[in-house]
């Protein structure tokens, strides 16, 4: 069986909701509803592989810190009031040549 991703909703807007609700079906990932921490080694401890979270969170400060320790959190934002979804990797790149750059943005896009 394959590693479920961890996946927290921080948030309790109707359309986190349904999100949630929505990739619980999918199989594959273990959903967490959870208060947003007021430390960020308390969420930290937690290992989450993405946050989703509503854009209008109080404390947003907390999540992107946390994407600066760990590299590979995925953040995903929503508005419910207008429909918006934003996506942040905390993965660090330096160096990177243009060749680089174009197959991370291909990965990240996964474009064949």
């Amino acid at each position: 069986m394959e590693k479920q991703q961890h996946i927290f909703i921080v948030g309790n807007s109707l359309i986190l909701d349904a999100l949630a609700e929505n990739l619980r079906c999918e199989g594959q990932f273990a959903l967490t509803h959870i208060a947003l921490p007021k430390d960020v080694k308390e969420l930290e401890s937690m290992k989450p592989d993405a946050i989703l979270f509503d854009l209008e969170t109080p404390y947003m400060e907390i999540l992107f810190s946390l994407s600066e320790s760990c590299s590979k959190l995925l953040l995903v934002g929503v508005s419910p009031d207008t429909n918006v979804v934003k996506v942040w990797v905390g993965r660090q790149l330096q160096e990177l040549s243009m060749q680089g750059l174009v197959a991370v943005i291909v990965d990240q896009l996964n474009i064949s």
